[in-house]
């Protein structure tokens, strides 16, 4: 008996057999459906591969993203504040305004106050033979590390106190607070203060610490600059309150710390970015 011939089936049958794609369903949104490529839904060609990262500025793949921080922008808008404030106050010490006789008169009155072997301690916190070691410790660390470029700034950062305080205080040639000396503005201790402990935090902080130490809870590594703006402060408060400078003298200081740290900070910036980026991905 002959068998009656099947029609071809279509589409729309719902019969045994392969699946048929339907044009304007399960493609539609792929936008894929012309290219012979529905396995990848974004289009892109196969070697392309899907967590592809985005080019440098020199154009190089495979770059890894910034590390946090602070904002370049910001950073500057606040070292240009804190250059302005240091020449107003430079300022007015040379022509004798009248910020410099509200800061006699404020210095007046703190000298003398709190325990005078506290307010030492902390006035020699800013001393070269307190300061200067812990910045030779840190740049030793960096040389080891073999963070030679990172290390010469750290020291040429610190040649800079001197280069930059000793001729601001002949210059200036302002009488200390209880002797009849000169040369007192700005505060030399302070400056060698905020210069040394920052530039050891910003030295620790481009370096990969060992994995004993990241693995430890402690310290964080937030905890470094916080220290080095904690000793620089305390160093300004001792020689304020001890009597050795003018309120005037140790707030310019605070104003050129950061300033002369600004291409350490630049530098440290880089030398993270360059060791994240060798660092695997989790």
């Amino acid at each position: 008996m002959r068998e009656t011939p099947r029609s071809r089936e279509t589409a729309a049958d719902a019969g045994p057999g392969l699946p048929q794609r339907r044009p304007g369903r399960a493609f539609a949104h792929t936008g894929a459906s012309s290219s012979g490529t529905p396995h990848r839904s974004d289009g892109r060609p196969p070697h392309t591969p899907r967590g592809a990262r985005r080019t440098d500025l020199a154009g190089h793949p495979g770059t890894t993203p910034p590390v946090p921080g602070w904002p370049a922008p910001l950073v500057l808008r606040f070292l240009g504040l804190l250059a302005a404030l240091f020449s107003l106050i430079t300022w007015q010490v040379a022509v004798e305004g009248p910020l410099l006789r509200l800061d006699e008169r404020v210095g007046g009155e703190l000298f003398g106050h709190g325990p005078a072997g506290l307010t030492q301690v902390f006035s020699d916190l800013g001393g070269m033979p307190v300061a200067l070691p812990v910045l030779t410790c840190a740049i030793g660390y960096a040389l080891w590390r073999r963070a030679l470029r990172l290390a010469v700034y750290a020291a040429l950062t610190m040649a800079a106190v001197p280069a930059l305080v000793i001729p601001l205080k002949v210059a200036t040639a302002r009488q200390g607070p209880l002797t009849e000396a000169v040369n007192y503005f700005p505060s030399g201790h302070t400056a060698t203060a905020a210069v040394a402990y920052g530039a050891s935090a910003l030295v620790l902080l481009a370096l990969p610490r060992p994995s004993w130490l990241r693995e430890a809870s402690w310290p964080r590594a937030w905890m470094m600059p916080v220290a080095a703006i904690l000793l620089t402060t305390a160093t300004g408060i001792g020689l304020v309150l001890h009597g050795y400078h003018w309120p005037l003298d140790v707030l310019a200081s605070w104003c050129l710390g950061p300033c002369v740290l600004a291409p350490l900070w630049w530098v440290s910036c880089r030398s993270r970015r360059r060791s994240s980026s060798r660092t695997p991905s989790c």
